[in-house]
């Protein structure tokens, strides 16, 4: 094997990776629920970054359970977006760590557990 070439990709798969994570750092992702009451966005990574809550969601009348039901919703909403956020990062990480462990003998990059 030419250590030269092994080295060049190494570099390359590294810039590939810092690419991707950018991307996701970039990423916005929604979830809702309630059917449009309740929106999460969170950024590629999975944090939380907004919640906006409808007032229809409020019911004034009962306080303690509408409560209950606004938790249940924000909750399924974070869910929702946290399915989204998985599948963009498989879209944009998944190629790398197939290019990774998939290529090479052995399952991965020789020294490097993991790869």
């Amino acid at each position: 094997m030419d250590m030269q070439a092994l080295l060049q990709q190494a570099q390359q798969m590294q810039q590939q990776l810092m690419e991707a994570q950018q991307q996701l750092d970039e990423a916005k992702v929604e979830g809702t629920s309630g059917g449009g009451l309740v929106k999460v966005t969170v950024n590629g990574r999975g944090s939380v970054e907004e919640i906006n809550i409808d007032s229809q969601a409020i019911d004034t009348d009962d306080a303690e359970e509408t409560a209950q039901t606004v938790a249940d919703m924000v909750l399924a909403a974070i869910r929702d977006a946290e399915s989204s956020v998985e599948e963009l990062q498989q879209e944009k990480m998944g190629p790398l760590a197939e290019g990774l462990g998939g290529g090479m003998p052995g399952g991965g990059m020789p020294g490097l557990p993991g790869f």
